[in-house]
């Protein structure tokens, strides 16, 4: 049987390695998070578990793409799809992409004392890490220059998962030829300069950073050089491991539903052998097998010039379509349960939506292929 799964993943274009991380991140995240553990962080201010954090440190997971001198296993974005899309399945709340995106933008942008000093202590757990590249209608500027390289910032970053546990902050300062990243030490912040955001997914945290005059280090700005290819690089990742995400959510929420088909009656007959929910069902089905195809051929061809962004982003629109078509027929089929709060389909709906909105929607990507190929 592992025989063929194997066989199976191989003609999607998943590696040996990804197969691997695929059955350890399965059985990992079915053990460790099931749906009533997903509730309950809903609760929690941290909105992750530390111990939690300590063991998918100790699994590796958050130095797959980082080379091997800095502590990490040497492979690719592609080979961290299998782990997102495992924890998308069930909900699992940790900082798992934001610091595996963090990590990104400091290996393409730092100095080698800047990787040197902060790459091995991400890749370890023992610091997380975040980033806010900035969305609409932010305005982070940078005011002057000093000798070494510094400069005052002021300004508001919103949706910066998990700010307030991270360690660093990869931040994003003005735009075009005049960007500038650096890593903000989130220990030096001023108090009450991060508010919580209320988000529509319970199940993830995000905040606002406001700073006014806030003296950035020149040792703690990476080199200029390299920050738009930088930050292209972590917004295509960042697109495609939230895609997995939603893959693995899409799937997750059709076996529940499945489920439900199968059980619940209606009239003295199971409501799965009616038509009019039947269908709908396959067709959910359909549209996951087909994102999840466009997700691992993504994964496959990730960093290929052109190509590998095409693919990027057409796995990112179907993702999101295929994840709201499932997630919406859920909250259909389970009536009025459906609609509440204590149905999981409503979870993966939030899921869904806010996902979507990540490192550029459906509509987004379909337009940016577009101007690409024509």
């Amino acid at each position: 049987m592992t025989t063929d799964i194997s066989a199976a993943l191989g003609q999607m274009g998943v590696s040996e390695e990804q197969a691997d991380l695929l059955h350890v991140a399965a059985q990992f995240c079915r053990e460790e998070w099931p749906p009533e553990r997903a509730r309950a962080m809903i609760e929690e201010e941290r909105g992750y578990d530390p111990d939690l954090w300590r063991r998918i440190a100790d699994l590796g997971w958050l130095g797959i793409a980082l080379p091997e001198a800095h502590g990490g296993a040497g492979l690719g974005i592609g080979e961290v799809v299998p782990v997102a899309e495992q924890m998308g399945r069930t909900l699992m709340a940790t900082p798992f992409l934001a610091s595996t995106l963090a990590a990104q933008l400091l290996l393409m942008a730092g100095s080698a004392a800047q990787q040197a000093r902060w790459l091995p202590r991400l890749a370890s757990g023992e610091l997380v890490g975040t980033l806010a590249l900035g969305e609409p209608g932010d305005e982070m500027r940078a005011l002057g220059e000093n000798e070494e390289g510094g400069f005052l910032v002021s300004g508001t970053a919103r949706l910066i998962e998990h700010a307030a546990a991270a360690d660093l902050i990869l931040l994003s300062v003005g735009s075009g030829a005049n960007r500038r990243l650096a890593v903000l030490e989130t220990a030096t912040l001023p108090a009450g300069v991060l508010r919580r955001e209320t988000l529509i997914d319970d199940t993830r945290r995000a905040f606002e950073l406001t700073l006014r005059g806030f003296e950035l280090p020149g040792a703690a700005v990476l080199r200029k050089e390299a920050a738009g290819p930088a930050v292209a690089h972590a917004e295509l990742a960042g697109a495609l491991l939230y895609a997995a995400d939603m893959v693995g959510g899409a799937f997750r929420v059709i076996d529940y539903t499945a489920d439900y088909l199968r059980t619940r009656k209606q009239f003295g007959k199971l409501i799965g052998s009616y038509q009019a929910l039947k269908h709908p069902l396959v067709d959910a089905f359909i549209g996951y097998e087909r994102a999840r195809s466009h997700l691992y051929a993504a994964a496959h061809s990730f960093g290929d010039q052109e190509r590998g962004e095409v693919a990027v982003r057409m796995a990112k629109a179907q993702a999101e379509t295929a994840y709201a078509y499932a997630a919406d027929r859920a909250i259909q089929f389970h009536g009025g349960f459906g609609f509440t709060y204590d149905c999981d389909a409503g979870l993966h709906r939030r899921r869904a939506l806010y996902d979507a909105s990540r490192f550029g929607d459906a509509r987004t990507h379909r337009k940016r292929i577009a101007d690409m190929l024509f």
